[in-house]
């Protein structure tokens, strides 16, 4: 398997058998990936018992018109930090775009808007993110921990939390039920 050379803009999946138990079955929206390291979002799996209206208002924002949608996990680095995922229809301070997926926003602009109903059309919210160090996601990647699917908006926005390892995994052609959880080496 070639490991692609930039992945941001891609959803990277974890392969079974994961050799950190903290990402068995992830899913994470890929938003940076160069030759100093990469970083992305986790969007398969929710925070029990958190929703974004209590967020909103444990940051000092009038939940106003926003949804009280789940909190994702978005992964074991800087777990009070927030990130929102979301359509490119909308962008303020410090949003970046995650081509063709998504865009990135980590300023509370985006939490204001959303709470004043002028945000994106399209979003999610997690807490935390996953981090690698120059050059681990691709020794990750050779050791068989990830598979590089391409992007699905659909799958981040549309699909439910629970299935969307497995409607990744459908989108890539591949079945779940044939995926060996140990590799072999040549």
């Amino acid at each position: 398997m070639t490991t692609p050379r930039f992945l941001a803009g891609r959803l990277l999946l974890a392969m079974p058998g994961m050799f950190d138990p903290r990402f068995a079955r992830a899913v994470i929206a890929m938003c940076i990936h160069d030759e100093n390291g990469a970083m992305g979002v986790g969007v398969g799996r929710l925070h029990e018992g958190l929703r974004f209206r209590a967020v909103l208002e444990h940051s000092g924002i009038d939940p106003g018109e926003a949804p009280d949608a789940p909190v994702h996990v978005g992964g074991p680095v800087e777990q009070q930090r927030g990130f929102v995922l979301h359509s490119t229809d909308w962008g303020g301070n410090g949003t970046v775009e995650v081509a063709p997926l998504c865009a990135l926003s980590f300023s509370v602009d985006a939490l204001r808007a959303i709470a004043e109903g002028r945000g994106p059309s399209r979003w999610l919210f997690a807490l935390g993110y996953a981090g690698w160090g120059e050059h681990q996601l691709e020794d990750e990647m050779r050791e068989h921990g990830w598979h590089a699917a391409a992007a699905h908006p659909e799958i981040l926005f549309d699909t439910p939390v629970a299935d969307r390892w497995q409607a990744a995994w459908k989108a890539e052609g591949i079945d779940t039920a044939l995926l060996a959880s140990e590799t072999g080496h040549a």
